[in-house]
C-alpha cells in the first residue's frame, strides 16, 4: 500500500541525508525514483539536495506552481521531496492523492516549524494528510532535544522578526529544545554563547 510519509526535525537533524539514502537504496534494487527540492533553496546550488555530510546529489526543484500529477512523473518507483515545508498545501494534497489514487510512494523530509516556532504552511498541511508521521531527532546545545529553530544574525544574536524564509545553514539557523527557545537568558548553563545576546 502506497502512502505519503513525512519526515520532519529541527535543522541539522540529517534529513537530506536519510533522502539521499534512500535513493540509493531504491536504485541499488533497480527501481527508478524522482527527487525533488524547494526551487529557491540555493544554499548548495539550485537543484542539488545536499547534507552538511558532504553528499549530494542533482534533484529536480519545485516551486508555488509546480503541479505533481502522476501522468507526469513517468514510470517511477517512489517520489523524494526534500525541503518540504516549502510546499503548498495543494502541492501536499497532490502529493497525498498521488499516493492513493496513483499509488506511488511519496516521502517528504523538511521543517515542522520556522524560526519564530510557526508553522510553514506545507508542513502544516503534511501534518495533516501524512499516512505516516515521524520526528527525526537532534539536540540543542544544552544537550536536550532540539525540536525548534532559531534564526540568528551575523553576530550570533537572535533574529526575532522578519520574513518567514531567509535560506541559510548552521550560520543562520540554530536547531534548539523548546527551553532554549523561550529563554532569553544567555548565562544560563548549557546556553551557546552569544546565542541569545
Amino acid at each position: 500500500m502506497s502512502k505519503l510519509f513525512f519526515r520532519y526535525a529541527a535543522m541539522n537533524a540529517g534529513k537530506s541525508t536519510a533522502l539521499l539514502q534512500v535513493a540509493h537504496n531504491y536504485e541499488e534494487r533497480g527501481m527508478r525514483v524522482r527527487l525533488f527540492t524547494a526551487a529557491h533553496d540555493d544554499r548548495a546550488g539550485v537543484g542539488l539536495i545536499a547534507s552538511r555530510l558532504g553528499l549530494q546529489r542533482e534533484a529536480e526543484t519545485f516551486g508555488p506552481d509546480t503541479v505533481f500529477v502522476r501522468e507526469h512523473l513517468g514510470d517511477i518507483a517512489c517520489l523524494l521531496v526534500d525541503e518540504a515545508q516549502f510546499l503548498t498545501p495543494d502541492q501536499v494534497r497532490q502529493l497525498h492523492r498521488l499516493a492513493h489514487g496513483g499509488r506511488l510512494p511519496v516521502l517528504c523530509w523538511g521543517l515542522r516549524s520556522d524560526f519564530q516556532g510557526n508553522a510553514f504552511p506545507g508542513s502544516a498541511a503534511l501534518l495533516t494528510l501524512a499516512d505516516d508521521l515521524e520526528e527525526m531527532k537532534t539536540i540543542c546545545a544544552c544537550a536536550r532535544k532540539a525540536t525548534m529553530n532559531l534564526r540568528i544574525d551575523a553576530a550570533g544574536r537572535r533574529v526575532r522578526e522578519g520574513e518567514q524564509v531567509v535560506i541559510g545553514g548552521n550560520d543562520r539557523y540554530r536547531a534548539v529544545c523548546p527551553r532554549c527557545f523561550y529563554n532569553d537568558d544567555a548565562s544560563e548553563p548549557g546556553h551557546a554563547p552569544g546565542l541569545f545576546g
